[in-house]
């Protein structure tokens, strides 16, 4: 089965890109719905076994530090921070949502990889704060993997935050 990704000439490029953006675009829906509605469990289903996933600040971003508030090499690890929140975390009730904006295709390698970015906000309401607040602000940078069904899958995540005070909180995925 051909790669739907691929580009097989100059002609095609666009179409590709048009039908990539696509792809990113109701995956993301699908991962913010996850993560907006606190099935964390879930959340690891959206990343390759061998996926990265960083939060990291843009000051460590731009000076190429690896640092980050939160560092995952991996499905297992995913699965792990998944299960510690869901299971183990003790915090008061909180709603969160997901806003992902501009997003666009940066590329499209040979063996189908996508490669995508996009703006987004986390919007955080708290019971002592029901008016809410700006949890997270930033941009992410993606790498998905074109699965045999067609679909997509993070190979990494890089979600590279601006907000300078960044709540406590952040035991949550972006």
């Amino acid at each position: 089965m051909a790669n739907v990704f691929e580009a097989v000439s100059e002609r095609d490029t666009l179409a590709a890109r048009r039908a990539a953006r696509l792809a990113v675009s109701e995956f993301n829906a699908a991962y913010c719905a996850v993560l907006d509605d606190g099935d964390l469990k879930d959340w690891p289903r959206f990343f390759t076994e061998d996926a990265f996933y960083n939060i990291t600040s843009r000051e460590n971003f731009d000076d190429d530090r690896p640092v980050g508030l939160v560092y995952c090499e991996g499905r297992g690890m995913i699965s792990d921070r998944a299960l510690a929140i869901s299971e183990t975390s003790m915090f008061g009730p909180r709603y969160l949502r997901h806003y992902i904006t501009n997003e666009r295709v940066t590329g499209i390698e040979e063996d189908g990889t996508v490669l995508a970015g996009c703006n987004y906000q986390l919007i955080e309401t708290l019971s002592e704060l029901p008016e809410g607040r700006l949890h997270q602000a930033g941009r992410m940078i993606d790498r998905f993997r074109p699965q045999e069904d067609g679909s997509l899958l993070l190979a990494s995540r890089i979600a590279v935050y601006d907000t300078l005070l960044v709540p406590n909180a952040l035991v949550l995925p972006v």
